[in-house]
């Protein structure tokens, strides 16, 4: 399936492999959303189909718990050479929508992997000795058949508990259960397709607003311009800054510590953050040790920084490549309070012959741009 200029890739199967002519041809649009870790990723794939298309019973097996254990579904799209995954799941749920002169339409739904994650859940399970970051590593150890590479970053905190005192155990499932170990840190989860077909990258660790910006979003520049629409949103009530407690030694008394939400991975993209923030006293810390307060108070800092909203759309083909989320995008031509460098949390792709369009969310700290210009 290609789309002005743009070759999309399809792979199916329990390993998946390239697509029959016959699924490519009767492929009529895809929509896949990719978020910053707070959701999993999914996908939907609409198809035109005869009403005696064996696509149909394919789809439909594998989907709805037929014969073949799963379906799993990889695309990717070339632009300039370049070859982007966008998506690496498998399907959940197959719907026929009846149409006119005996075709009808066949919309097949799924996720990315973490879907597998959620399939059997084994409460209680033990992990002696084990800190955090173990208990991640060996929890998706279990999906390395499926090509999933685990990408962990171990906290600052990431000590293991003595056995005599403590032995964590796990709860709900192992996409719950990561989570949750993320959560408690500070960090993020998710699952990333790529880089090559059949693997997917499941990272554990801090959610990163560092690297090289993806080429500027423009607007309001005349021939210039490569966004279809984009608008901006300032809301100083979303930032709240936490205020960890310790006990002071001598006198057992707690001493509450404002806490930052700047740290080396996370430096301020706004150059103005909204003064003064609300603050959220975290009295539960006081039983905490140092470093475990404060990790608790960095990951509420870190899902509460973000004052600056930014939702936009745009057609692939005028901005030359493929928007990732979970990336730094520049942004020029929305004016000296919004222009500047922001952090992708969300990306939806929407394809069709002859079309790609693209809509996004962005977000930052603060107003006005900390850097003198965007890479273009």
């Amino acid at each position: 399936m290609s789309a002005n200029g743009i070759q999309l890739s399809l792979f199916i199967g329990p390993a998946p492999v390239a697509a029959p002519r016959e699924v490519v041809e009767a492929l009529h649009s895809v929509k896949v959303e990719s978020a910053n870790g707070d959701t999993p990723s999914g996908f939907e794939l609409t198809f035109d189909l005869p009403k005696k298309s064996l696509l149909r019973t394919l789809f439909l097996l594998t989907g709805g718990g037929g014969g073949v254990p799963l379906m799993r579904v990889f695309l990717a799209v070339t632009l300039g050479g370049s070859t982007e995954p966008i998506v690496d799941g498998v399907v959940t749920t197959v719907d026929t929508v009846p149409g006119t002169g005996g075709v009808g339409q066949l919309v097949v739904r799924g996720k990315d992997l973490s879907a597998l994650m959620h399939v059997i859940e084994l409460p209680g399970v033990p992990y002696p000795a084990m800190p955090p970051s173990a208990r991640v590593l060996l929890i998706l150890a279990k999906y390395a058949a499926l090509g999933v590479v685990p990408v962990v970053v171990p906290s600052i905190v990431d000590v293991p508990p003595l056995p005599t005192s403590r032995i964590p155990r796990q709860q709900g499932s192992d996409y719950a259960y990561v989570k949750k170990l993320a959560e408690d840190v500070g960090y993020v989860f998710y699952l990333e397709p790529g880089p090559a077909t059949g693997m997917s990258k499941a990272y554990w660790g801090p959610e990163v607003r560092v690297g090289v910006p993806q080429g500027a979003l423009t607007t309001g520049m005349d021939r210039d311009t490569n966004v279809e629409n984009l608008s901006f949103n300032f809301d100083r009530e979303k930032k709240t800054m936490p205020v960890v407690f310790f006990h002071e030694q001598a006198s057992k008394a707690p001493i509450g510590i404002p806490i930052p939400d700047v740290t080396p991975l996370n430096p301020p993209l706004g150059a103005v953050p909204p003064l003064p923030p609300k603050l959220h006293f975290m009295h539960d810390t006081a039983h905490l040790g140092a470093a475990e307060a404060l990790m608790k108070g960095l990951a509420y800092a870190g899902r509460h920084s973000d004052s600056v909203f930014g939702q936009g759309s745009l057609d692939v083909v005028r901005y030359g490549r493929v928007l990732k989320s979970r990336r730094l995008v520049g942004v020029r031509g929305a004016g000296l309070p919004f222009d500047g460098l922001y952090y992708v949390t969300r990306v939806t792709h929407e394809i069709q012959r002859g079309s790609y369009k693209q809509s996004f969310s962005l977000a930052r700290n603060g107003l006005v741009s900390t850097v003198p210009k965007v890479p273009v």
